[in-house]
């Protein structure tokens, strides 16, 4: 806004007294103040997903702390470890004198006394394949690189309408998508409902999620409710390794099941492969592991 005075008859020089002295020989430009933006350069993340990003986008020698639960990429193993979730290092945390903390949305206590000691943070929550590269861009403009991560979260978008395309001109089959249960039991079954990302990951790879109609992230799946929705293929996704032996245990318990046709056919797979259960940068990987697996035959 330009503010100019003029002075003119002796009658205006009154009416505008001080003022007119003061900007008489002066033009006046008035702007907005401007807040300087520091991007934050020693970050504590809890949420692994989020841990990877930053290295994904370069940023990994700024993460002076991770979350118990890091193990993507390898360096984290070098990197002091928090606490996660349910038991967060609050002095530890502050130990580490972060200019930005990650942390779940859900964890309001945390939140609060990160604020009364006056530290920024940054509240993650994750629910559809969408909203994984949503979170990139807006981490990459957090801290301070949002061109690099507008980037990056372009690339993965194409990668997976890419899958998609191809998955399209194939069957569907339906799908139980399993992530956790009882070892060696099929007690205590929690499967994939109809929304969040593992379940639009397993859409994108081709599958049809025989909970799909069950509009929430979790279901608990009993062995009654999986015969009723006779899955054609049965995948388990776990983010930890398994031995052969382990794993051949674990498939064998399925059996009790033999009138499903996912048991019939062979077709219960276990995914050891945490790319399909951390909502991160290598999501596609995740997602063309799951397309491989439904294609898989017996």
């Amino acid at each position: 806004m330009r503010v100019e005075v003029l002075i003119g008859a002796a009658g205006c020089c009154r009416v505008l007294g001080v003022l007119a002295v003061v900007l008489a020989v002066l033009s006046v430009t008035v702007r907005p103040a401007v807040v300087a933006f520091e991007p934050p350069y020693r970050i504590v993340s809890l949420v692994p997903a989020v841990t990877e990003m930053l290295f994904a986008l370069g940023a990994g020698h700024r993460v002076v702390g991770v979350s118990s639960f890091d193990r993507f990429p390898p360096e984290v193993a070098n990197i002091q470890k928090v606490g996660a979730l349910l038991d967060p290092d609050l002095e530890r945390i502050l130990s580490l004198q972060p200019d930005l903390v990650v942390l779940y949305h859900t964890q309001s206590d945390l939140r609060k006394q990160l604020e009364r000691a006056k530290v920024p943070a940054y509240a993650y929550s994750h629910a559809g394949l969408r909203d994984v590269t949503a979170t990139l861009r807006s981490v990459g403009n957090r801290i301070g690189i949002a061109a690099r991560a507008a980037k990056l979260a372009t690339d993965i978008e194409s990668r997976i309408d890419a899958i998609r395309r191809v998955s399209a001109l194939g069957p569907r089959p339906r799908t139980l998508i399993v992530f956790g249960r009882e070892n060696y039991a099929l007690r205590g079954i929690y499967a994939s409902g109809g929304q969040g990302f593992v379940h639009d990951m397993v859409t994108a790879a081709g599958g049809q999620n025989v909970f799909a109609d069950m509009k929430r992230e979790a279901v608990q799946a009993t062995t009654e409710l999986i015969l009723a929705r006779r899955p054609e293929i049965i995948l388990e996704l776990r983010a930890d390794p398994i031995g052969p032996d382990e794993e051949k245990k674990e498939l064998a318990v399925w059996r009790q099941l033999a009138s499903v046709p996912a048991v019939a056919n062979r077709r219960v797979h276990i995914i050891a492969d945490p790319r399909t259960v951390i909502p991160g940068p290598r999501i596609v990987e995740g997602i063309e592991v799951i397309a491989a697996a439904i294609k898989r035959q017996p």
